[in-house]
């Protein structure tokens, strides 16, 4: 392919493209495919907030992509580069992620275009709330049928801010909490949901190496421990993933590509120290503990056993693909690998695993702070002490058997403490999501190594969503 001849298709023409590509390899009627495919509804609105003593004047959107499952449900990203067709991509994306983790969603996005960094605290807030305002009134935000959560430039903060500015505007609605996830663990959010998505990047990377054909498919072996990756992006997403996979896989971070260049260190980078070097110097020039490189972007092509790209989409293009050297790519972000790179990528043997897939753990947690807000109730508040007494009873046996034998038999170290604690929220929610990335990933691999048309894993991705999605509007009588 060359690069100087073809243009780079933009991101939602990349979205469209890997959803034709799917949809070429199965059999739905031509009415079906097209309903699938469109975007249901977007809207756009420009607000003026007064600050700085003169009205600002603001553009965001949202945008619906399918209502085959109600709510639907997507993030709401602050960045300068928010757009109509940015945003009707991401809604895409949603409806093809929940689907293939299979909560009851469909799939929505939206965005403000804002850069959060130019606005103090108090500023953000007036802003968030008349957004919020805007998109409340006309039932974007609402615990039945449209809940958004955190993405690119927003967090628990503007969540917490959204959650309260509906429930002001919805007086008596009693699961007002429910309207939007990501919120704070005291403002009705849940344990585990910050980490959530990077957590998910992991348990996807913990099934992937389950699987001997697979890890040789992308011509690795063994395990995480010890494994060499390069993130790019130290946001969120970037920094638990790093984080994890480096303190409890044994795995070795190489490289870390930021704004304002990259690390690399082949004996490894310490996340944690880089991550409070970030928050205090506003970057990773001058982290002393590893060599810094001006042009970030060509860390990318670094030699590595994983590339986790956690930030931007379309960061590895026509540009750079072929001089990607990683065996495996995980797409920790959404469409950070284009179209037209991943025929690059395929034909040289990388094996990716797809966005929709890997980033799915933010979605995953959300929907359980969902139903958390529905049943108003905190997970694990019923049934964890009488856990506690069921394993006590047991325990209580083999100290019996122990005193009863001897030195011949005894319970090693701290096994009473750890088997007698019963799962918190914390735990739950953990099992939770590594139960949905086990079950996710099994599904999109039958496709992979089961029909000899696929051969890939985003094209399987698709295939599972696609379906599942055809089969609701089925069930709907379309």
């Amino acid at each position: 392919m060359d690069a100087g001849v073809i243009t780079e298709p933009t991101f939602r023409e990349s979205v469209d493209m890997m959803f034709n590509r799917a949809v070429a390899l199965m059999e739905l009627p031509p009415g079906l495919e097209d309903k699938i495919r469109v975007c249901n509804s977007t809207y756009m609105v420009r607000f003026g907030v007064k600050l700085r003593g003169s009205i600002h004047t603001f553009t965001g959107y949202r945008s619906v992509h399918s209502e085959h499952m109600e709510p639907v449900k997507g993030g709401i990203r602050y960045s300068l580069g928010v757009n109509q067709d940015e945003v009707e991509a991401l809604a895409a994306l949603m409806t093809y992620k929940c689907a293939l983790v299979e909560t009851p969603f469909g799939g929505s996005k939206g965005g403000l275009c804002i850069d959060p960094r130019q606005y103090d605290e108090d500023e953000l807030e007036r802003i968030t709330r008349r957004f919020a305002y805007e998109l409340a009134k006309r039932h974007l935000i609402d615990p039945a049928q449209n809940v958004p959560a955190p993405d690119m430039g927003t967090g628990e903060r503007e969540m917490a801010w959204i959650a309260d500015q509906y429930a002001r505007m919805n007086t008596t609605d009693i699961n007002a909490k429910a309207c939007v996830t990501g919120k704070p663990p005291h403002a009705g959010g849940i344990q585990g949901r910050v980490e959530a998505t990077g957590r998910g990047v992991q348990y996807a990377l913990q099934e992937f190496f389950r699987h001997p054909e697979d890890i040789a498919a992308a011509g690795l072996s063994g395990t995480l421990d010890g494994k060499r990756v390069v993130v790019q992006g130290l946001g969120n997403v970037g920094y638990h993933a790093a984080k994890f996979l480096r303190e409890e896989d044994g795995s070795i971070v190489t490289g870390i590509i930021e704004r304002d260049g990259a690390l690399v260190s082949d004996d490894g980078i310490d996340v944690e120290a880089v991550h409070k070097w970030i928050a205090n110097h506003g970057g990773v020039k001058g982290f002393p503990d590893a060599t810094f490189i001006e042009d970030g972007a060509s860390v990318l092509e670094k030699d590595c056993d994983i590339l986790v790209p956690a930030a931007l989409e379309g960061v590895i293009n026509l540009g750079n693909a072929a001089r990607v050297t990683a065996p495996l790519i995980i797409e920790a972000a959404n469409g950070p690998v284009t179209a037209g790179a991943d025929e690059i990528l395929r034909n040289k043997g990388t094996v990716i695993i797809p966005d929709m897939y890997a980033n799915a753990g933010g979605v995953t947690v959300s929907y359980f702070e969902w139903v958390k807000n529905l049943s108003h109730i905190r997970f694990g508040r019923m049934q964890r002490r009488q856990e506690e007494a069921r394993h006590l009873l047991i325990v209580d046996e083999l100290q019996r058997l122990s005193d009863n034998l001897g030195d011949a038999w005894s319970m090693t170290g701290d096994f009473k403490d750890k088997y007698l604690r019963g799962a918190g929220e914390l735990e739950l929610v953990r099992s939770g999501l590594d139960d949905t990335m086990r079950s996710a990933y099994q599904a999109m691999r039958e496709v992979w190594h089961g029909r000899d048309d696929v051969s890939d894993l985003r094209t399987a991705a698709y295939i599972v969503s696609i379906s599942r999605v055809a089969d609701s509007y089925r069930a709907k009588g379309l």
